[in-house]
């Protein structure tokens, strides 16, 4: 299945799941779908079984993302899950040694050194990205999977002579989007309800999707007259 069938699977019992909350919970590891050759999500029943059951955790639990995805990580090594809220339970779903790399090198930060060796960039070149916001470590020295693309895109960049300190428009722009962002979700993001502030990573991932068009559109535009 694709995410629009998935969405039409799971619309009456979770009326307004958007596309964007499947792919921000997919962001987060909780959910891994297949990818064809094109790159695209491919959703099995399995995988249909456990976004309900992360739905499901979500409203009638007021469960954290955390929490389930934690009983969701025991499960999948085939270890005996902790009790949940309600005595909420779900069958183990097969996970293979791939998916399990896949799911610790998405999610677990990693180190300088490891930085440097899964990406290739020198110590000099991550120094730059560190300089000019591009890479931004959390404050045990670590670095997040978005790092992590952010100096692989930085190298690809650079092999076309485009350095770190030519990008410091992109960190400029990038915090300005951000702002908007913050902005249009405030409402939510003040509510004390428990469900605020998984409305809030909704809302936020929606719009940073159509941010993201927008941005790519507006620059593949500029560059259409080179294909005439």
């Amino acid at each position: 299945m694709n995410i629009g069938q998935v969405l039409s699977r799971i619309d009456a019992d979770f009326t307004g799941i958007t596309a964007s909350k499947i792919r921000f919970l997919e962001e987060k590891g909780l959910i891994v779908p297949a990818r064809t050759a094109a790159g695209y999500r491919k959703y099995t029943e399995a995988d249909v079984e456990r976004l309900r059951f992360i739905l499901a955790l979500q409203r009638d639990q007021y469960l954290p993302l955390k929490v389930i995805k934690d009983y969701l990580d025991a499960i999948d090594r085939g270890e005996e899950p902790p009790q949940l809220p309600g005595g909420a339970s779900l069958a183990p779903r097969s996970v293979d040694a791939e998916q399990v790399d896949e799911l610790a090198g998405h999610l677990r930060p990693v180190s300088r050194a490891e930085l440097e060796g899964a990406t290739g960039a020198s110590e000099a070149f991550i120094d730059r990205l560190i300089e000019y916001g591009l890479a931004v470590p959390d404050e045990d020295g670590h670095f997040d999977e978005h790092a992590v693309r952010a100096v692989k895109a930085s190298l690809v960049l650079a092999e076309s002579g485009i350095e770190p300190r030519h990008l410091r428009p992109f960190r400029t722009a990038a915090d300005r989007e951000l702002g908007i962002i913050e902005s249009s979700i405030s409402p939510l993001t003040g509510r004390k309800d428990p469900s605020a502030a998984a409305r809030a990573a909704d809302a936020a991932a929606g719009i940073a999707d159509a941010v993201l068009a927008l941005h790519g559109a507006l620059v593949r535009g500029g560059l259409a007259h080179l294909d005439r």
